[in-house]
């Protein structure tokens, strides 16, 4: 049985759980170890409940806690050679990642916590960002977050998924006519800064298929987005394609505190 949980989806942090009753992966680290603790408390989980960290990309969100997971639970470290070179410069990991790095191989398979992990790197403007296709008990699972616009890679491996987790950033009215500066906005907008609700659906229309069971929209914008029009938009999309409520689960998750476990 294979089971996920968000600790936090948005610029205040993020981190995920992906697990089976023979263990489990976190990604991104931008929680606190006390938080993880606390939200597995309630799931009878432990620091033992997860042997590997996933990492997306660089930036402070996604990494904040990672040197402080390395140094207190040293658990390995995955992602790609290039992440990881920025990761051992960066002010907030460089002291302890040395121990923990794994470089995961190009364009292949690597067993990890019983589950084959392969990345696929999206456009974003970190160093490098990379989304995750796994396979865990039969399961397919893909989470693609930050990611500035929908490639044709992460298309297929979208629609060879169980369960999908991708952003749905911001709606574009809020964010043009919000308080954020014109650098900022086109920064966000124009392909290597994040998804808009509208991208989120144009991109569940090309990856739709008929095993898909879940998506879960990720990364919505405090300032620029609300759970209603996030999960409005894709809903639409779905409801063109003629699928049914029934058919998939659509699910926000929360920006700022733990969704709960879901089983899928």
């Amino acid at each position: 049985m294979v089971k996920f949980m968000s600790l936090s989806s948005g610029s205040c942090g993020n981190c995920y759980y992906l697990g089976t009753e023979n263990g489990g992966i976190v990604i991104d680290a931008g929680v606190s170890l006390r938080r993880l603790k606390k939200a597995f408390q309630e799931y009878e989980l432990s620091m033992d409940s997860f042997s590997a960290v996933l990492v997306t990309h660089d930036h402070l969100d996604h990494i904040r806690h990672l040197g402080s997971f390395c140094k207190r639970v040293g658990k390995p470290v995955y992602t790609s050679r290039m992440i990881h070179n920025a990761l051992a410069r960066h002010t907030f990991t460089a002291p302890t990642i040395a121990a923990c790095r794994r470089v995961l191989p190009e364009g292949e398979w690597v067993e990890i916590a019983g589950m084959k992990v392969r990345y696929f790197v999206v456009p974003h403007d970190a160093t490098q960002t990379v989304g995750y296709a796994i396979e865990v008990e039969g399961h397919k699972f893909v989470i693609m977050t930050d990611i500035g616009r929908m490639t044709d890679e992460a298309v297929a491996y979208a629609r060879e998924a169980d369960t999908v987790v991708v952003e749905s950033n911001y709606d574009m009215d809020m964010l043009m006519g919000g308080p954020y500066t014109y650098e900022l906005k086109m920064r966000i907008v124009q392909g290597c800064g994040h998804l808009s609700n509208d991208e989120c659906a144009s991109a569940i229309r090309r990856f739709w298929h008929p095993r898909l069971r879940n998506i879960f929209l990720c990364h919505l914008s405090e300032n620029n987005n609300t759970h209603e029009l996030a999960y409005s938009c894709s809903l639409k999309a779905l409801e063109e394609l003629g699928v049914k409520k029934v058919e998939v689960a659509l699910r926000c998750l929360p920006r700022q505190y733990p969704s709960p476990m879901f089983t899928l």
